[in-house]
């Protein structure tokens, strides 16, 4: 079935559309009309503007040279070497999802109508992304002040300098450039937004399965819902840990009280208050995407309704990288809490069960390598977790006198989600298997029991003692499938 097509329109495109569309090739995108028009306004507002004054990057050098004035017979050239110039990016090229990604921020912050670039960029792209021709731009270059090499090398393609990836059909006509629009067209975290958005996608989803695959564990330990009741949670009322508790009664389908015990470990008893922050985080990186992805940030910004032009730092991705920061580190806690329920399940005083919810000859094994993966998967989201935002950097003789490292940290939020997914997909394996082994299959007209049928379904019933890699590759895929729970 054909994707539905992703309209940009410079105003209203959220995160959510921008996974999508990097995620489905050659899903259909249309550039909105009324994004058009501002871009085209303001393209013609900034011809006007820069016969009359300075205006960085157009009639001025970048960076230090900012004060050196560019010379008139020099004027045709000064885009073309800006380009050239910074398309300085090393280490590996980005994957392709992320350089989609990239080109969907990028078309759609046009269409905001401040950056006073040609209209044609964004439409060139918009068909790069149609035809499923792409720029080869490399991931490392950037420091959270916006994606030079990376858009250079973009540029530098979309003028027909550098070759495009294999398509469909022919790729875009190349786009002549004009004076200024080499500075309009980097001058944007394009890059870093869209992989932060695909890292968002990513946790955003699993954070939804981990409510599905603590249910489960609960289960199976034969735990009670007295944690999550309305009137605890009504007495603290944090927006993530009602949300959170909310969705455990929901899942359960009602209270169930624990037999055996007068309260649970902290993996369960305390899983609103640490899984909560972390769907607190999860939502303000979405605020702050959203922003960042219909963002006129480019400096200086160009308003054509008034003729106006800001020089600005609108450009810094300070708010991007901090809330990226913040959502690895809650990630974190709430991994911490899947690994102390996947020791709650190879434990027989919880469970009832043989130790490691193994089976057949005595000192069988079960999953107890599992908690060692979980566990090296949980060590890598630790050292992923350390905020980028601690690094500092003073750059280009001394004008440009801090980052915030925005790049780094979408790059180790995207490693983090995966790191997260293996951690998760280990509880999984032994939430299913626990509840095989005791005999509980939970009720049917109930989410978590309907979860519990698409898991029990997919995950393979043998016990014995054997590889247990497949088990969590699977595990890891249908993660995604609970999420929709």
């Amino acid at each position: 079935m054909a994707s539905r097509a992703i309209v940009l329109d410079g105003a209203r495109v959220g995160p959510a559309d921008i996974a999508g569309l990097a995620r489905r090739p050659g899903t259909a995108v249309r550039l909105d009309p009324g994004g058009l028009e501002r871009a085209a306004a303001a393209h013609l507002s900034v011809k006007a503007i820069v016969t009359r004054r300075p205006v960085y990057g157009r009639n001025t050098g970048v960076g230090a040279n900012r004060t050196e004035d560019v010379a008139a017979a020099d004027s045709d050239t000064h885009g073309l070497r800006l380009l050239r110039s910074h398309a300085g990016g090393v280490g590996p090229l980005a994957p392709a999802d992320q350089v989609r990604a990239m080109l969907a921020v990028r078309a759609n912050q046009i269409l905001a109508g401040g950056a006073g670039l040609q209209p044609v960029f964004a439409q060139a792209m918009a068909g790069a992304l149609g035809s499923g021709h792409l720029p080869e731009v490399h991931e490392v270059g950037a420091i959270g002040t916006g994606d030079l090499t990376a858009l250079a090398e973009t540029g530098l393609t979309l003028i027909g300098e550098r070759p495009w990836t294999d398509g469909r059909g022919e790729p875009p006509a190349p786009v002549t450039l004009e004076s200024g629009d080499a500075l309009a067209f980097i001058s944007s975290g394009a890059l870093t937004i869209g992989q932060a958005a695909l890292a968002w996608a990513d946790i955003a989803a699993l954070l939804r399965a981990t409510h599905v695959v603590t249910a489960l564990s609960l289960l199976a330990v034969d735990g009670g819902s007295e944690p999550y009741d309305e009137e605890v949670h009504a007495a603290r009322p944090h927006p993530g840990s009602v949300e959170v508790a909310a969705e455990l009664r929901r899942l359960l389908g009602g209270p169930r009280q624990a037999t055996a015990r007068v309260q649970d470990p902290f993996g369960y008893r305390c899983f609103p208050q640490v899984h909560g922050p972390a769907v607190e985080a999860a939502a303000l990186t979405e605020r702050v995407l959203t922003v960042e992805i219909n963002a006129a940030a480019e400096n200086p910004l160009v308003r054509a309704a008034g003729g106006t032009l800001h020089h600005h730092g609108g450009f810094h991705q300070a708010a991007l990288g901090l809330a990226l920061d913040h959502l690895r580190v809650a990630l974190l806690h709430t991994a911490h809490l899947s690994t102390a329920r996947l020791a709650t399940l190879v434990e027989p005083a919880l469970t009832g069960l043989r130790p490691f919810l193994a089976s057949g000859a005595t000192a069988s094994s079960g999953v107890m390598i599992l908690e060692y993966s979980a566990n090296s998967a949980l060590a890598d989201l630790r050292g992923l977790a350390y905020p980028a935002a601690l690094g500092h950097a003073v750059l280009s003789r001394g004008v440009e006198e801090h980052a915030g490292f925005a790049s780094q940290s979408a790059r180790q939020t995207l490693r983090a989600a995966a790191s997260y997914r293996l951690v998760l997909a280990c509880e999984l394996v032994s939430a299913v298997r626990a509840l095989r082994q005791r005999g509980v299959t939970p009720d049917p007209g109930t989410p978590v029991g309907s979860a519990f049928a698409v898991a029990s379904g997919r995950l393979d019933p043998r016990t014995e003692d054997r590889p247990l890699s497949g088990d969590v590759e699977t595990a890891a895929t249908l993660l995604d499938t609970l999420a929709t729970t």
